[in-house]
């Protein structure tokens, strides 16, 4: 196993999800809830597998292109949904 590139990636998902909405939302059940267990496992579950899909998907695109393009692809991703969202809370109806 590659040390150096577990820690780089658990460094960097660990920072990108605190305060995430994924966080925010494992709030929001455990609070409304009194098996905090129930919500742990579940929340795991839904991230270990959405993480799954996404390294299968990156695994598949390295194969048709190269890290660059994919790269550029997930910043161009990242930009159109924050102003997705920027746009809609920013609506006022």
């Amino acid at each position: 196993m590659d040390w150096k590139l577990f820690a780089a990636t658990f460094l960097t998902i660990f920072l990108a999800e605190l305060g995430d909405k994924t966080q925010l939302a494992a709030v929001a059940a455990s609070s409304q809830s009194k098996t905090t267990f129930t919500i742990f496992l579940a929340v795991s579950s839904a991230l270990i597998l959405a993480s799954f899909i996404g390294v299968l998907a990156g695994r598949v695109l390295s194969d048709m292109l190269n890290a660059r393009v994919i790269s550029i692809l997930a910043g161009g991703g990242f930009i159109l949904m924050g102003t997705w969202i920027l746009i809609k809370a920013l609506r006022i109806n």
